[in-house]
């Protein structure tokens, strides 16, 4: 497992299956993260909003980050999330990241209630203290409800050891500033924007955090390496196509109970749903397995052994 902050890479918003008392599949997941290791994913983030940790208590979220660590293998880099609502627990798994001797903590503001400005650094800057280790902040506004403006990341990035920032949700142009920044105050930008990735990449962000890499990590890693990396011999039209395919396909069902439908399509083992679902959605989660299943027996991508 590498303990250097990243500086670029595509990395998987890790999926983490788990049985219906939410301990982990281990033979699952190591099955999984062999599998994104041999198609150059560079690592994972541990427990973000793919990783359901809201869904989590903090013993089972240090269970589960001491258990990817464990299987990650030292060509992967891990990052572990220590997001929530309440600083104690945030700070605690801080502690905990830094044991494991992780290669950083990403942290999103605390959610459900506004927050200003002011106090959101003061969350992120005692979240950094805990930790003692580079940070990624995460800023996905529509989970969480409150945006990291601009001039908090400036200040966290000039108090902190900051790493990075992973930018999620609807606010594609934010990456400009975000990237504008993060070469002012040496950082690096990762994008959550899986379908448009040849674009931020473009824009100069260094690497991408994304739920898709779960499924279909060959076009991600292609795309980074032709538009990011000058890598010739690939075929970048293909890859941004087919991405575009599965964008609308996943967002059938919501974020981020779709990931693991996407993870069964391509053969492995998903785990149960950490939440309840009605009847409707368990309909559109098997048509998005059904669907996207065809989609890779038509491009060719070879399928696990999974079935339900």
């Amino acid at each position: 497992m590498k303990t250097k902050f990243p500086q670029e890479g595509v990395f998987a918003a890790l999926a983490i299956p788990t049985d219906a008392k939410r301990r982990v599949l281990k033979r699952a997941l190591a099955t999984h993260l062999a599998w994104l290791r041999s198609k150059g994913v560079a690592g994972v983030l541990a427990l973000g909003s793919t990783g359901d940790f809201v869904r989590f208590n903090v013993e089972e979220r240090k269970e589960i980050l001491e258990i990817i660590a464990e299987l990650a293998g030292p060509e992967m880099t891990v990052l572990a999330n220590i997001s929530d609502v309440d600083i104690r627990k945030t700070t605690e798994l801080g502690r905990f990241a830094r044991k494991l001797k992780l290669a950083g903590v990403g942290v999103m503001p605390p959610s459900f209630f506004p927050v200003l400005p002011a106090d959101q650094l003061a969350f992120f800057e005692t979240a950094a203290e805990a930790a003692q280790l580079p940070v990624m902040l995460y800023n996905f506004p529509e989970l969480t409800g409150n945006r990291i403006a601009i001039e908090t990341i400036a200040k966290f990035a000039d108090r902190q050891r900051m790493g990075g920032i992973k930018q999620s949700g609807r606010e594609f142009e934010y990456h400009k500033e975000l990237i504008a920044l993060g070469k002012e105050k040496k950082f690096a930008v990762f994008s959550g924007a899986d379908t448009r990735l040849s674009e931020v990449f473009s824009m100069g962000a260094a690497g991408c955090i994304g739920g898709l890499v779960n499924m279909v990590p060959e076009y991600m890693v292609e795309i980074f390496n032709i538009v990011k990396k000058g890598q010739t011999g690939g075929d970048l039209e293909t890859a941004v196509k087919r991405m575009k395919e599965v964008g609308p396909i996943i967002d059938q069902l919501t974020f981020p109970i779709n990931v693991p439908a996407g993870v069964e399509a391509r053969g492995f083992e998903p785990g149960v749903l950490k939440t309840v679902i009605s009847r409707e959605s368990e309909k559109a989660y098997a048509k998005i397995v059904k669907e996207l299943r065809a989609k890779f027996r038509e491009w060719k991508l070879p399928l696990g052994e999974f079935k339900r």
